[in-house]
């Protein structure tokens, strides 16, 4: 058992039995009152915030977790299919843990998958990735005055809004967290 005090942004915690990951936490002293923590948490079964306070140096259940990169094999259904690398043992990987990153990957990728025991409960896709666009409006010469996006649909058919000089056929690198065009990539 860990106190308060040892708990920071990203770790896995067992709050009322269920396993949450802290995606807020900060030390608070209001005035002359005691000082606490107030934690911003998501349930890592249903994907609901919870919120809570702990009071400092209160005992707070840390949940070990093992971290291990898989090769994404192909969707099927409401899971996707992932290789070990290692012992290439295949798992069925619920494809809501991957959230809107799911539609940037292709086969090949590497996955980031947490394990509790055997049991995978997280799981995050390359933070950028490179895709070629397979459809976009032409762009026409002396249009990089503006800041102005158009919408380019991806090998993997997601669809991305890329500045007006990037044509069809370019790579181009893409932030899987924020799904926004970095830059393009020679």
């Amino acid at each position: 058992m860990a106190n308060s005090g040892d708990i920071n942004v990203g770790s896995v915690i067992r709050f009322n039995g269920e396993l949450c990951k802290i995606e807020e936490y900060q030390h608070r002293t209001p005035g002359n009152l005691r000082a606490f923590y107030q934690a911003r948490m998501r349930n890592l079964k249903n994907g609901k915030i919870v919120e809570n306070r702990f009071r400092a140096g209160e005992a707070v259940e840390v949940v070990r977790v093992d971290y291990k990169q898989m090769q994404f094999i192909y969707p099927e259904g409401e899971f996707i299919v992932l290789m070990d690398n290692e012992t290439f043992e295949q798992i069925y990987l619920p494809s809501f843990l991957l959230g809107d990153s799911l539609k940037f990957l292709k086969e090949g990728m590497e996955v980031k998958v947490s394990f509790e025991g055997d049991e995978p409960i997280l799981a995050e896709a390359p933070v950028f990735v490179e895709l070629t666009i397979t459809y976009a409006e032409p762009g026409v010469k002396g249009d990089t005055a503006t800041n102005t996006l158009k919408p380019a649909t991806l090998e993997t058919g997601a669809v991305v809004n890329v500045p007006l000089f990037v044509n069809e056929g370019e790579k181009i690198k893409i932030d899987t967290r924020t799904n926004s065009y970095v830059e393009r990539v020679k």
